[in-house]
């Protein structure tokens, strides 16, 4: 999940993400993968974007709490790694849809086997 606040407060300072990913030792597309909430944010790198921001941690910090990662590892393979290793990352409200839907079909279901046992 996209980093908002982090984006807000670091366009409001006219920050662009380069600099950001220089003083963080990092590579542009490295720090922009945490922006868009493709990679965590450690601790340590919320305190030191808080510092290079000037504010403090609550006002950019954005938890990663509603969000599934799930990692499918296909590495069969021992040799010249050809195995994969691919990592979705689901933001919650999509998968309460996906259950609530699940739920709805289940009751279908249930519904259609009370009418043919009638039948």
């Amino acid at each position: 999940m996209e980093k908002i606040k982090l984006i807000e407060r670091r366009k409001e300072k006219g920050i662009s993400q380069r600099e950001i990913a220089e003083k963080l030792c990092m590579d542009v597309s490295c720090y922009n993968r945490r922006e868009k909430g493709q990679a965590r944010i450690s601790p340590h790198e919320w305190e030191k974007l808080a510092d290079i921001l000037d504010v403090p941690v609550n006002e950019i910090y954005e938890s990663d709490d509603n969000q599934v990662f799930i990692c499918k590892d296909n590495s069969t393979v021992h040799y010249l790694n050809q195995g994969t290793n691919n990592i979705y990352s689901i933001p919650e409200h999509l998968l309460e849809t996906q259950r609530k839907y699940i739920e709805m079909l289940e009751k279908e279901i249930w519904e259609l086997k009370q009418k043919i046992g009638k039948l």
